[in-house]
Protein backbone atom coordinates (compact mmCIF):
# COMPACT_ATOMS: atom_id res chain seq x y z
CA UNK A 1 0.00 0.00 0.00
CA UNK A 2 2.70 2.53 1.00
CA UNK A 3 4.15 1.73 -2.55
CA UNK A 4 1.35 2.68 -4.18
CA UNK A 5 1.39 5.89 -2.50
CA UNK A 6 4.39 6.66 -2.86
CA UNK A 7 4.06 6.06 -6.82
CA UNK A 8 0.79 8.42 -6.66
CA UNK A 9 2.54 11.52 -4.85
CA UNK A 10 5.46 11.28 -7.97
CA UNK A 11 3.38 11.37 -10.35
CA UNK A 12 1.27 14.38 -8.84
CA UNK A 13 4.19 16.66 -8.34
CA UNK A 14 5.51 15.69 -11.59
CA UNK A 15 2.86 16.56 -13.40
CA UNK A 16 1.51 19.97 -11.46
CA UNK A 17 3.80 22.11 -13.11
CA UNK A 18 2.17 20.96 -16.89
CA UNK A 19 -1.12 22.15 -15.60
CA UNK A 20 0.15 25.33 -13.54
CA UNK A 21 1.59 27.05 -16.80
CA UNK A 22 0.08 29.90 -18.69
CA UNK A 23 0.36 29.06 -22.12
CA UNK A 24 -1.26 31.91 -24.15
CA UNK A 25 -4.44 32.76 -25.55
CA UNK A 26 -6.66 35.33 -26.79
CA UNK A 27 -6.70 38.18 -24.21
CA UNK A 28 -10.18 40.66 -23.84
CA UNK A 29 -8.99 43.61 -22.15
CA UNK A 30 -12.42 43.46 -20.18
CA UNK A 31 -12.17 40.23 -18.98
CA UNK A 32 -9.18 37.86 -17.19
CA UNK A 33 -8.00 35.22 -19.89
CA UNK A 34 -8.23 31.51 -19.82
CA UNK A 35 -5.51 28.86 -19.58
CA UNK A 36 -4.82 27.05 -22.79
CA UNK A 37 -2.92 24.66 -23.91
CA UNK A 38 -0.29 24.49 -26.86
CA UNK A 39 0.49 22.33 -29.39
CA UNK A 40 3.93 20.39 -29.94
CA UNK A 41 4.80 21.33 -33.69
CA UNK A 42 3.64 18.91 -36.74
CA UNK A 43 3.75 19.33 -40.60
CA UNK A 44 2.13 22.72 -41.72
CA UNK A 45 1.29 22.89 -45.63
CA UNK A 46 0.00 26.10 -47.06
CA UNK A 47 -2.70 24.68 -48.97
CA UNK A 48 -4.54 28.11 -48.83
CA UNK A 49 -4.91 31.35 -50.23
CA UNK A 50 -5.98 34.38 -48.26
CA UNK A 51 -9.16 35.74 -48.67
CA UNK A 52 -12.03 37.96 -47.34
CA UNK A 53 -14.83 37.48 -45.10
CA UNK A 54 -17.16 38.43 -47.76
CA UNK A 55 -15.61 35.97 -50.03
CA UNK A 56 -15.71 33.26 -47.85
CA UNK A 57 -19.79 34.04 -47.60
CA UNK A 58 -19.52 32.83 -51.31
CA UNK A 59 -17.58 29.46 -51.09
CA UNK A 60 -18.64 25.97 -50.62
CA UNK A 61 -19.41 24.52 -47.22
CA UNK A 62 -16.12 22.70 -45.41
CA UNK A 63 -13.54 24.44 -47.82
CA UNK A 64 -10.41 25.38 -45.91
CA UNK A 65 -9.57 29.04 -45.75
CA UNK A 66 -7.17 31.66 -44.43
CA UNK A 67 -8.19 35.03 -43.49
CA UNK A 68 -6.44 38.36 -41.83
CA UNK A 69 -7.88 40.18 -39.65
CA UNK A 70 -8.59 41.15 -35.82
CA UNK A 71 -10.50 39.07 -33.05
CA UNK A 72 -12.65 41.95 -31.71
CA UNK A 73 -13.95 39.75 -28.88
CA UNK A 74 -14.65 36.51 -27.07
CA UNK A 75 -18.35 35.30 -27.25
CA UNK A 76 -17.92 32.14 -25.63
CA UNK A 77 -15.65 29.27 -24.50
CA UNK A 78 -14.08 29.14 -27.27
CA UNK A 79 -15.89 30.98 -30.03
CA UNK A 80 -14.42 34.69 -31.02
CA UNK A 81 -15.84 37.59 -33.08
CA UNK A 82 -13.63 38.01 -35.91
CA UNK A 83 -13.06 41.26 -38.42
CA UNK A 84 -11.71 42.47 -41.65
CA UNK A 85 -11.96 44.82 -43.89
CA UNK A 86 -15.13 43.44 -45.52
CA UNK A 87 -17.08 42.10 -42.29
CA UNK A 88 -17.23 39.87 -39.22
CA UNK A 89 -17.71 36.29 -38.73
CA UNK A 90 -17.74 33.99 -35.90
CA UNK A 91 -14.69 31.65 -35.56
CA UNK A 92 -14.37 28.82 -33.07
CA UNK A 93 -10.67 28.60 -31.94
CA UNK A 94 -10.07 25.15 -29.48
CA UNK A 95 -7.76 26.04 -26.64
CA UNK A 96 -4.82 23.77 -28.08
CA UNK A 97 -4.56 26.18 -31.48
CA UNK A 98 -2.95 29.41 -29.40
CA UNK A 99 0.03 27.61 -29.44
CA UNK A 100 1.55 29.81 -26.64
CA UNK A 101 0.48 33.00 -28.21
CA UNK A 102 -1.26 35.69 -26.25
CA UNK A 103 -3.40 37.42 -28.45
CA UNK A 104 -5.52 40.37 -27.80
CA UNK A 105 -8.08 42.60 -30.22
CA UNK A 106 -5.25 45.28 -30.92
CA UNK A 107 -3.24 42.34 -32.87
CA UNK A 108 -3.52 41.19 -36.28
CA UNK A 109 -4.07 37.24 -36.82
CA UNK A 110 -3.83 35.11 -39.70
CA UNK A 111 -6.68 32.17 -39.20
CA UNK A 112 -6.19 28.69 -40.97
CA UNK A 113 -9.27 26.36 -40.78
CA UNK A 114 -12.71 25.00 -42.23
CA UNK A 115 -15.77 26.79 -43.36
CA UNK A 116 -19.09 26.28 -41.81
CA UNK A 117 -22.01 27.28 -43.42
CA UNK A 118 -25.49 27.39 -42.94
CA UNK A 119 -28.45 28.86 -44.35
CA UNK A 120 -27.64 32.57 -43.34
CA UNK A 121 -24.56 32.45 -41.09
CA UNK A 122 -20.97 31.43 -41.86
CA UNK A 123 -18.12 30.18 -38.64
CA UNK A 124 -14.90 28.87 -39.07
CA UNK A 125 -13.27 26.08 -37.17
CA UNK A 126 -9.81 27.60 -36.80
CA UNK A 127 -7.10 24.76 -36.83
CA UNK A 128 -4.44 27.34 -37.33
CA UNK A 129 -3.69 30.92 -35.21
CA UNK A 130 -0.58 33.17 -35.94
CA UNK A 131 -0.04 36.20 -34.93
CA UNK A 132 1.12 38.90 -37.32
CA UNK A 133 3.49 41.61 -36.79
Amino acid sequence: MKKHAAILAVVMLASAPVFAAQQGGFVDPNAPAAQVQTRQGGFSADHTSVVTVKQAEEMKDDSWITVRGKLEKQIGDEDYLFRDQTGTMKVEIDHKHWNGQTISPKDTVELTGELDKDFNSIEMDVKQVKKLP
